[in-house]
């Protein structure tokens, strides 16, 4: 059983920064490939920012680029979504995901696990 739990949300004005947090748990996290998703209130579940385990490649959404980071630290097992130049729009639900197999990063039904999400509001 993998648990993840994000923190680190909350509320920043526009052009501001916020570090997320997702807490790996449950099995042997550097096995496991690593993403970021968000959801706005009406909307569809969207591709954020990826990391694989294997060579760390990144991957993010052209939105996003730029502006976010996404990085990991195995001996801590913790993903991390470094946010910078936050915008109004960037308001959502944000969600970490696992995957075990190396399968399309920017796809949600990739991933095997998902936290709870922590609320990010970028106020203007």
């Amino acid at each position: 059983q993998v648990q993840l739990v994000e923190s680190g949300g909350g509320l920043v004005q526009a052009g501001g920064s916020l570090r997320l947090s997702c807490a790996f748990s449950g099995r042997t996290f550097t096995y496991y490939n690593m993403g970021w998703f968000r959801q706005a209130p009406g909307k569809e579940r969207e591709f954020v920012a990826a990391i694989r385990w294997s060579d760390t490649s990144t991957y993010y959404a052209d939105s996003m680029k730029g502006r976010f980071t996404i990085s990991r630290d195995n001996a801590k097992n913790t993903v991390y979504l470094q946010m910078n130049s936050l915008k109004p729009e960037d308001t959502a639900v944000y969600y970490c995901a696992a995957r075990e197999w190396d399968r399309n990063p920017y796809r949600s039904g990739s991933y095997d696990y998902w936290g709870q999400g922590t609320q990010v509001t970028v106020s203007s």
